[in-house]
């Protein structure tokens, strides 16, 4: 009785993260991840993964099992339950953030919480959450035992020693599932390139305070919402300097809400105070915990640092601290903020200037260690660009772990006996574009490409077909072409009229005019220009 697992997202990028695993006729999803957009994904707001293959399966879908938090992990989740609703399980913390994104799109769904180390048991899936450190509580990797052995899905982990929360990764329970007998690991590839240990997340503490207490002014902190445990370091260091303490973000205020009430959050009650209160202080007792480490444009910390946020203008004496270091794609916007930031005159931290950000994804000698404990039969990277697949595999190799595989978007892996066998494209498993809440083709993010790239020529003109006289017109818009606009606009404008008036014998149609239209925009730009850009024209012509 064969197992497969078939991968929807999160193998060749980073995001997006979603897997289905199946036996028994029936599908478990694991994790239900969006990716945000890169920077030729213009005006794209979240990109998906692909469920359209289980459409025709939905009675055959059972759950749906987190792993984490993670924007990355359970940010598409409410968009899949809008098609398929079914119950949605994981850690205590887990669900809860989860449920909060559900929420806000009206969806509604079942939500179970479960204990760590407990076998849960749904339909024909058996399965357990492993406690793994991460950079967010609650962390968990899950085990499946199936009928082909267990089956572990790391999700995002580190071995840190010493986590903020005491919960460091299970690696007794992985030992003894290991003797047990895994089938199959699929495990977190993201600092698979990375040469040793990542240092643990409590190293920051001290540094955190020491930025915190120097500070002569203002405390401006970006983190991720998510991160919890960073969250906790920067409040702590807050409240020792004796400051008052406001967050800012939507997702913030929700997802710290959520962390006091579990537990997971512990600031004094008397500390924390709105940010209208805040601002009314001196300076030097503030702390504003933010969104906005990767430098998202309309973000709070983006708007801080170019002067147009709406309640907080930063001055030279504040203290900005960005506890994160930029996504794969943000670099650029990141850089920018930090620079901007530098203008103002602010004193600037961030994780590549100071120690106030680790990983929450384990390096090498983690990822090795990982196997060992566990010595899997078979194995397949999970959670990254190609290039940290590779590296992950290679680690593998080291461990001489008899079958491995890399796999991409799409691939599955099936599991029949003793035979572990890769099927390509096993699915398709595209980007799925979100603007606004709606689903966009790759077409369109091509026509915008080409619009962004080589500019665009609107030419209205009102024609007496009659006469083949221009009675409006032509009137010429140009955006993004280059070049003496003034004289290009005057210049189509004028050939065109030639073009219409000067025509003899039959008299043309609307059609015939519009691709004249076009033809003679394209040449006038080409000659004016001296460029083979070839902009999109887009004629308008009018019968009057």
């Amino acid at each position: 009785m064969s197992v497969r697992v078939t991968f929807l997202g999160g193998l060749g990028e980073i995001g997006r993260n979603c897997a289905a695993i199946e036996h028994d006729g029936k599908i478990a999803l694991i994790d239900c991840g969006l990716m945000f957009p890169e920077e030729d994904m213009l005006g794209v707001d979240l990109v998906f993964p692909d469920w359209s293959w289980l459409e025709e399966r939905a009675s055959d879908i059972e759950c749906v099992v987190l792993t984490h938090g993670h924007e990355d992990h359970v940010g598409a989740l409410g968009y899949f339950l809008q098609s398929f609703n079914v119950p949605v399980y994981g850690t205590k913390l887990t669900v809860e953030v989860a449920r909060g994104r559900v929420d806000e799109l009206g969806v509604s769904a079942k939500f179970k919480g479960v204990d760590d180390n407990v076998w849960v048991q749904h339909g024909p899936f058996t399965f357990s959450f492993v406690p793994v450190s991460h950079s967010i509580p609650d962390g968990a990797a899950v085990a499946f035992d199936t009928p082909e052995g267990i089956v572990i899905h790391s999700g995002d982990f580190k071995l840190d020693p010493t986590p903020i929360d005491g919960r460091p990764t299970d690696l007794p329970t992985f030992a003894a599932l290991g003797r047990e007998g895994v089938r199959l690991l699929l495990s977190d590839s993201t600092n698979a390139e990375q040469p040793g240990f990542v240092p643990s997340e409590s190293s920051l503490g001290q540094e955190i305070e020491d930025i915190v207490h120097r500070a002569k002014g203002r405390v401006v902190a970006a983190c991720f919402a998510s991160h919890i445990h960073r969250v906790q370091q920067i409040a702590s260091a807050g409240v020792a300097d004796g400051r008052k303490i406001a967050f800012f973000g939507r997702s913030m205020h929700r997802i710290s809400d959520v962390g006091r009430r579990l537990g997971a959050l512990d600031i004094p009650q008397e500390s924390l105070i709105e940010v209208e209160e805040l601002l009314e202080l001196p300076e030097d007792q503030q702390l504003l915990i933010t969104t906005g480490s990767q430098g998202e444009p309309f973000a709070a910390m983006s708007l801080m640092a170019s002067g147009r946020h709406r309640v907080v203008t930063l001055t030279e004496d504040d203290t900005i601290l960005i506890s994160a270091t930029p996504i794969p794609g943000n670099e650029r916007a990141v850089s920018r903020v930090i620079s901007q930031l530098h203008r103002v005159g602010c004193r600037v931290y961030h994780g590549r200037n100071s120690h106030v950000h680790v990983s929450g994804h384990g390096s090498q000698d983690e990822l090795k260690t990982f196997m060992n404990v566990i010595r899997p039969k078979a194995f397949v990277p999970i959670h990254g660009e190609y290039r940290h697949l590779r590296a992950h595999a290679n680690l593998a190799e080291q461990m001489r772990i008899p079958a491995i595989e890399i796999c991409e978007d799409g691939d599955a892996i099936e599991l029949d006996g003793e035979e572990t066998r890769r099927i390509e494209r096993a699915v398709k498993a595209p980007y799925v574009y979100f603007d606004s809440g709606a689903d966009i083709e790759g077409s369109v993010l091509r026509a915008r490409g080409k619009l962004a790239d080589d500019g665009v020529v609107v030419v209205t003109v009102g024609v007496d077909l009659s006469a083949n006289k221009v009675i409006l017109g032509p009137d010429v818009d140009l955006h993004g072409v280059g070049g003496d606009l003034e004289l290009l606009g005057k210049r189509i404008a004028d050939e065109v009229r030639v073009e219409i008036e000067g025509r003899d014998g039959k008299k043309p149609s609307l059609a015939q005019l519009q691709d004249m239209t076009r033809q003679t925009a394209r040449r006038v730009i080409r000659e004016e220009t001296g460029t083979r850009r070839k902009p999109v024209i887009i004629p308008a012509v009018l019968e009057v």
